[in-house]
């Protein structure tokens, strides 16, 4: 099924939600033209495509860790939240800023990490598969 979609425009605190700030900051990013906005129906809007360079361009990176080397290039600082390990298998819980990342590995991987609650940690992914989704909206609902 293919979704004609016009980028849409998003009202200063639905762009704020999505920047994880205020909407005070987002006025005042407005205000000071780091971030353009349009009036629409008497309402400040941000241009979808716009909102997602700012926001690209403005992204808290932590600094990675040193890595001996990786092919991956999808680095998530974190820390642990929760490790559950079975004979065999463990999952391990990470929060990388407002992100939930959850890691299946083997025990003995887990073990020789020493992944604990409260272990600073970094995810790597790489992925052959990722499903990006559209959300669906009624009027007037936040995202």
């Amino acid at each position: 099924m293919r979704h004609d979609r016009v980028v849409p425009n998003y009202r200063i605190r639905d762009a704020a939600q999505l920047l994880g700030v205020s909407d005070d900051t987002v006025r005042r990013w407005a205000d000071a033209g780091r971030l353009p906005t349009t009036s629409e129906h008497g309402r400040l809007v941000v241009d979808g495509a716009a909102l997602a360079e700012f926001a690209q361009s403005h992204a808290d990176r932590p600094a990675v860790p040193a890595i001996g080397g990786a092919s991956a290039r999808n680095h998530l600082v974190g820390l642990v939240t929760r490790v559950v390990k079975d004979t065999v298998m463990a999952q391990v819980d990470l929060q990388a800023g407002p992100f939930r990342i959850v890691s299946l590995m083997s025990r003995e991987a887990a073990d020789e990490l020493g992944l604990e609650p409260g272990s600073l940690a970094v995810a790597s992914v790489k992925a052959t598969n990722v499903v990006i989704e559209i959300p669906t909206q009624e009027r007037g609902t936040p995202l």
